[in-house]
């Protein structure tokens, strides 16, 4: 296969030490590496990270601040930024011609030159492997959702090891039990739709990135990793990019990976990340079983402090029901800060807009729905404002005006439905739907007080 004129060949490259080629596909040495570096063990967890919301119960008694935005753009911005370049070496010494420069005085920016042409020299090769598994999308290109092993997977009882008997015991019992295939977690059908999503986005687009990537991130030994890759495989799932901490927080990763949405089944993980920046939720599994849609995708969210930001909640919680009818009404024109999952469903509706663009509107994959214990007619408009404001649209909108939200959901049968209070989550679990709690605005304060 040819890489092009005066570009090396992989060989050459490998035996410089420059290409490297294994189970994590292929990279790149001399000034390619990322930093993806997850915090230490023993390190405070609460130390520097990117500034974001206000975790509740700390700090001031007020409400989240306004939501900063998903962290792969801000790696995104980071990667934009070119590194200075070194003074230029000698070219030429009096009396004599040009001559070689010494290794010392070759520029950054000629390191910089080199170091493009071996990653594409090794880009070249890649893209030229015959496969027949769909590639994964690249990361700036694709929605990165970032799943936890236990999100999805059922792994009660070895969580259960973990915590009695330790971490030693916990590996040598995935270790003896890797050949047997693990049951689907709350996540699992979530994970499923999606792949169900690129498939029908790379029928009509068989050239475009522009789709799901699931990225498995956990914090297990790597010796775990042949059990979850042995489950992977059994279930048909397209999963190619793990992050295994061996025992340390994964979060410090999230951002490297550009991810646009976090599940895990851990709270505190989950809120580690919403303190980043990034969308994130904790995973509940449902009490009943309930057959899900193999044909589209449905995802549910709740309002205030899940699409939009805590603001009008704080009115409601603070000075009551009818003092928040009249601030609504009196602000129905002014647009809703943005929530912690608004980036997500921006994510679902340009992907809507790829299958309307082909006549598919009718049979769209994805399907979004708005679950909202707001009243209509008393401050359903302001929500229906912003949505049209941020160009956003929501395929079905539900004011329950207080009503119990779970037998909507019954009904819906979403693969996942975000919300920011517990009591939701609690009811929808009952009734078989699958739950993600938001840890983020006002009512968080009032659960722990509670």
């Amino acid at each position: 296969m040819g890489l092009g004129s005066g570009a090396r060949a992989p060989h050459d490259l490998a035996v410089r030490g420059e290409l490297r080629v294994g189970s994590e596909g292929l990279g790149v040495g001399r000034g390619q590496e990322r930093d993806c570096s997850s915090p230490g063990e023993g390190q405070d967890r609460s130390g520097p990270r990117p500034q974001a919301c206000t975790a509740p119960g700390r700090g001031s008694a007020g409400a989240f601040p306004a939501w900063p935005g998903r962290g792969r753009e801000a790696a995104a911005a980071a990667a934009s930024r070119s590194p200075a370049t070194a003074p230029a070496a000698p070219g030429t010494m009096s009396g004599s011609g040009p001559e070689e420069p010494h290794p010392s005085q070759v520029s950054e920016e000629d390191r910089q030159q080199e170091a493009e042409q071996d990653w594409e020299a090794a880009k070249a090769f890649y893209d030229n492997l015959v496969t027949q598994r769909p590639r994964p999308p690249k990361p700036q290109n694709a929605i990165t959702v970032a799943v936890s092993s236990r999100a999805l997977f059922n792994l009660v009882e070895e969580q259960r090891i973990y915590e009695e008997q330790g971490v030693e015991k916990y590996v040598e019992y995935q270790q003896k039990n890797e050949n047997i295939i693990l049951k689907p977690g709350p996540a699992f059908y979530f994970v499923k739709a999606l792949e169900h999503v690129n498939t029908r986005l790379l029928e009509l687009y068989p050239d475009d990135e522009e789709r799901f990537d699931i990225v498995l991130m956990t914090n297990v030994h790597a010796q775990v990793g042949v059990r979850l890759i042995n489950s992977i495989n059994h279930y048909g799932l397209t999963i190619e990019r793990f992050c295994m901490t061996g025992g340390q927080s994964p979060i410090g990763y999230l951002t490297a990976y550009l991810t646009n949405l976090y599940l895990s089944a851990d709270s505190d993980k989950v809120q580690e990340a919403i303190e980043a920046g990034i969308a994130s939720a904790t995973m509940f599994t449902a009490n009943k079983d309930v057959v899900y849609s193999d044909t589209q995708l449905r995802v549910a969210f709740d309002g205030d402090a899940v699409l939009f930001s805590d603001e009008s909640e704080q009115i409601f919680k603070e000075q009551g029901l009818d003092r928040f009818f009249e601030h609504e009404q009196l602000n129905e024109n002014k647009p809703l800060a943005q929530g912690p999952l608004k980036g997500f469903l921006e994510d679902l509706g340009k992907l809507q807009k790829k299958f309307y663009a082909k006549n598919e509107r009718l049979n769209c994959p994805i399907r979004t729905y708005l679950v909202t214990a707001r009243s209509a007619a008393s401050s359903g408009a302001r929500v229906l404002k912003t949505l049209r404001s941020w160009g956003l649209e929501i395929d079905e909108a539900l004011f329950l005006a207080g009503a119990p939200k779970g037998p909507i959901l019954v009904k819906i049968r979403p693969h996942i439905f975000f919300d920011d209070q517990m009591f939701h989550i609690e009811g929808a679990q009952k009734l078989g739907a699958i739950a993600a709690h938001v840890p983020y605005g006002i009512s968080q304060k009032y659960q722990k007080s509670s």
